[in-house]
């Protein structure tokens, strides 16, 4: 399901930036599409942590796909630029909402000196379609343009979804009836609750995380722009292509080996390493005007996959027994909502100025890291095993 539906996703969303200039929308445009998908992946991150708790994995996932399928047919059916920022409130949220169920299944059927391995597994598979969807993407605008290869990307990103549906409904098992009793009496619906349950280390993670996220969002939708407008020899959209596989082989490969390392020593210095990248990336892309230096940027932002699986299971680890999906929707609630801010304020840094926009970036960067060094904190293997 993760490999059908994103490889769909994927194919077509890492080009709508470029789409939406086609279709006569501006920098404005694309600023409002990136700030939508950090809020809509806030605002549905709970939801979906709460939903996963009261319907269960397979039957939440069912809902999730649908409403997934629903955007892309109003993107192919309606091709101008304000029906794409529409059809995003649907497809933008597969991977928000849907994430909190999984990563609850994780917690509930491997032990917890297997969860980060168990995140890392999810994520690498979600590397292939991150990986081979843009260059599928690309080699469609390659062939039909701008307009109609996205489009057309976007119908083969239908297809793919349907075809998950059916194989996931076949495939995943129906949760047994006593946990999904457990978990509907636990549920909480209230984010004001739930947030009285997040522990003082979990508050610091989130902390650093939005400033992370900070340095990471401003620019997010103007890579591509860059990149294939921007830079004194711009890439075409199948090179762009070949930079984002790049990325995702980079980060499939540290994937496994950084897993087996921080399940079994603390994972602090994992996300430590991990933020150090992403703060990078920024400042790296600023001085890159042609392919090949750019292959050498996308291979850093590959790096700053190098403790995000550790990051995710850290806040199963810190998250309170029986409420897993629902504070790890919370947590992405909080994170997103903020974060979606700089989202919209990436739009009128680039408008002034592309390097005040990375610029700005970094900094924030350098403040999350430094938060995290300081004040970050993770369980002690006794604290695990008790």
């Amino acid at each position: 399901m993760v490999i059908l539906v994103g490889m769909g996703e994927r194919m077509a969303e890492r080009f709508l930036p470029i789409y939406l200039l086609a279709l006569g929308g501006g920098n404005i445009a694309i600023g409002l599409l990136n700030g939508l998908q950090n809020l809509l992946g806030a605002l549905y991150s709970f939801p979906g942590g709460y939903l996963a708790d009261r319907l269960g994995t397979k039957r939440s996932l069912l809902v999730f796909n649908l409403l997934a399928m629903a955007g892309f047919v109003i993107v192919i059916l309606i091709p101008v630029w304000p029906a794409v920022i529409f059809g995003s409130f649907f497809f933008l949220t597969w991977s928000a909402i849907s994430l909190p169920a999984t990563m609850g299944l994780v917690a509930r059927v491997l032990p917890q000196n297997k969860r980060t391995m168990g995140v890392s597994m999810h994520s690498l598979v979600r590397r292939i379609p991150m990986s081979l969807g843009p260059l599928l993407g690309g080699a469609f605008i390659g062939l039909w343009g701008e307009r109609d290869g996205v489009r057309l990307a976007f119908v083969a990103a239908l297809v793919m979804a349907l075809i998950a549906v059916i194989m996931q409904q076949r495939l995943i098992a129906e949760d047994d009836s006593e946990h999904r009793s457990n978990q509907r009496s636990v549920a909480e619906k209230n984010p004001l609750r739930l947030w009285k349950e997040m522990v003082p280390d979990l508050r610091n993670l989130l902390v650093s995380d939005i400033l992370i996220r900070f340095c990471e969002q401003i620019p997010y939708a103007f890579v591509v722009v860059w990149c294939m407008k921007v830079i004194a020899t711009p890439v075409t959209a199948f090179e762009f292509g070949i930079l984002t596989t790049i990325e995702m082989v980079t980060a499939m490969l540290v994937y496994i080996p950084v897993a087996y390392l921080a399940d079994r020593s603390h994972k602090k210095p994992y996300v430590l390493a991990t933020f150090v990248f992403f703060t990078f990336f920024p400042a790296v892309l600023y001085f890159c005007h042609s392919f090949a230096a750019l292959a050498v940027a996308f291979v850093l932002r590959g790096l700053k996959e190098f403790g995000e699986p550790t990051r995710k299971a850290l806040i199963m680890d810190l998250a309170p027994e029986n409420r897993k999906a629902g504070m790890f929707g919370l947590y992405y609630l909080i994170r997103d909502v903020i974060v979606s801010v700089a989202a919209f304020g990436g739009a009128f840094l680039w408008q002034i100025n592309p390097a005040t926009n990375l610029v700005i970036a970094f900094v924030f960067g350098a403040i999350g890291t430094i938060w995290f060094a300081l004040r970050g904190r993770d369980l002690s293997r006794a604290e695990l095993r008790s």
